[in-house]
This record gives structure tokens, C-alpha cells and sequence, in this order.
């Protein structure tokens, strides 16, 4: 998707639209999902929890669960799961964001990846649908070292991952749920591509140095083959194809930082110092 001057320009944040609309997460007990979620039932909206376990669940896989959640749905967060590069899924959230529209569905804002081939592809599919659309292209999640699988890593004091000397944009979560609620919930976001990524790049040696000083633990990076990266994944449950997708994500193709979150909401992202400071705070890295 090429990023032409509508998608650069500056959004003035703006009053939310008139509270009270139902608005379908996917994926709404992750990550990013679940801070969507709480935003809008903040603002007064009904965030309806997109998940297979929900009142009215709703599978990717599953397309005869589709219509009975989108039914009532005014605008819809879509968080592809496992990822957007795996085979098969551009093609289903072409097919999810097509039969929203025909439900009435008037906005869909897709959390997209940086770097990768498939997750554009997928953005292109979103904004051919026929319904309001925004693109929130994230970098690497903070959260993903205090909610996901480096949780156990940070606590293990060693940071294994296939990484070089690339550095990476760490982003906050918060600040991806913030710029999604707006695009949700705000006038003025139709066709905008928000590059989401932290104030600074960071190695993973300066992360682990972050983690370091924040939690009172020593912390450090060992870099490893994309073989020894499928062992750690097959031991916490994850698909062997994210060693793949992380290599390939890691190479320096993201090595920059991108002004997504101040376009959108007119102030600068969360830095990862923050972060790691709240989160250490919070005692999720205490044993």
C-alpha cells in the first residue's frame, strides 16, 4: 500500500462520535485487544469481545460465526491472530472486512505489522472492502517482555532471541489502543496508514539494560540461530513460524522511527524507559 499525502498529513484529534454504538475487538482479550476494549466502554460504547469463549464467539477460522458478531456493529478493531504473515491470512481478512461491509459496518481499523510483505497485502484488502477504513502498522510491543512469551525470558535473567545488530522501535501498547479508539471513535481518520513506533531505537543489548536498571534484575541478550528459536517457541506453545517471521523482521528493514502516534493524537509516543519503569512498578518481574 503506498503511503501517498493523505496518509501523512496531521489529524487534530477530535470529539469522539456520539457514544453508545456496539464496536466488534477481535482478538479482544490480547494485548492490544483488551485495552481497545476498556477505552470504549470508557467513552461509552459496547466493545463486543471478538473471541471463541465470548457471549457471541467469533473464530477467524470459523466463518459461520462472522455474521452473529458483526450483527448491530457500527465499526470493528481487527487483530489478526496468530499473525497477518501466516498463509492464508490475507485472504481471510479480506473475506472478514467484505462481509462487514455488507452487514453496515461503517469503519474497520486493522493492526498491521512493519516489515512485513503479507501484512500489507492484508492492509490492501481492508481498504478495498467498501467501508471506512485506518491501518495501525506497529512496531515490536514494550509489552511483549511483561505480557507475552518474554515474560518468562526477563524473569530467567536472558533474553534469547534471533536478532543481529539491528535496532528496533519499541512501541507501547497503550499508545497502539489509544490511536486505534481514535480511528474507531473519531472524524478524520478514514484512509490514514499510522506507522505507530517509539520515540528511539533501541538494540536488544539496550533493552536488556533497561530491563536491567527498571527491575532491579541483571537481564541480558544472547543472540540465537532461528533453529534455537523454534525450541524456546515449541516449549511456551507458540507456531515455530514466528522464528521465522522474527528473523525476517529483524534484519534492519525497521530500523527507523515513524510519527504515527503524534499524527494521530498530537502528542509523542511513550518511551520504553517508561515503560519498563510502570511495568517494574507493577511487580510482574518479581519471583
Amino acid at each position: 500500500m503506498s503511503e501517498d499525502t493523505k496518509n501523512t498529513q496531521t489529524i487534530t484529534p477530535t470529539t469522539p462520535t456520539t457514544s453508545g454504538t456496539t464496536v466488534l475487538v477481535t482478538g479482544g482479550t490480547g494485548k492490544t485487544g483488551r485495552r481497545v476494549a476498556d477505552r470504549l466502554t470508557a467513552l461509552g460504547h459496547t466493545a463486543r469481545i471478538g473471541s471463541r469463549t465470548a457471549p457471541v464467539p467469533f473464530d477467524w477460522s470459523d466463518e459461520s460465526t462472522w455474521d452473529a458478531a458483526l450483527d448491530g456493529v457500527t465499526a470493528a478493531y481487527l487483530a489478526y491472530y496468530p499473525d497477518l504473515a501466516f498463509p492464508g491470512a490475507v485472504e481471510t481478512v479480506g473475506a472478514f472486512s467484505r462481509r462487514a461491509a455488507k452487514a453496515g459496518v461503517e469503519r474497520l481499523v486493522l493492526l498491521s505489522g512493519r516489515g512485513e510483505e503479507a501484512a500489507q497485502a492484508a492492509e490492501e484488502a481492508v481498504a478495498g472492502a467498501g467501508t471506512g477504513w485506518s491501518v495501525v502498522r506497529c512496531a515490536w510491543f514494550n509489552q511483549n517482555f511483561s505480557e507475552s512469551f518474554l515474560l518468562e525470558a526477563v524473569l530467567a535473567g536472558e533474553l534469547a532471541l534471533p536478532a543481529g545488530v539491528a535496532d528496533e522501535p519499541f512501541v507501547d501498547v497503550d499508545d497502539i489502543a489509544d490511536v486505534a479508539v481514535a480511528a474507531l471513535t473519531e472524524d478524520g481518520h478514514h484512509g490514514q496508514v499510522y506507522e505507530l513506533t517509539g520515540p528511539r531505537l533501541l538494540s536488544f543489548a539496550d533493552v536488556a539494560a533497561e530491563l536491567s536498571a527498571a527491575s532491579g534484575r541483571e537481564i541480558r541478550h544472547r543472540a540465537v540461530t532461528p533453529d534455537e528459536f523454534r525450541e524456546v517457541l515449541a516449549g511456551i506453545g507458540l507456531p515455530g513460524e514466528f522464528a521465522d517471521l522474527f528473523t525476517m523482521i529483524l534484519d534492519g528493514r525497521n530500523a527507523f522511527l515513524a510519527d504515527g502516534v503524534q499524527r494521530a493524537l498530537g502528542r509523542p509516543p511513550r518511551d520504553f524507559v517508561d515503560y519498563a519503569r510502570a511495568a517494574a512498578a507493577s511487580g510482574v518481574w518479581n519471583t
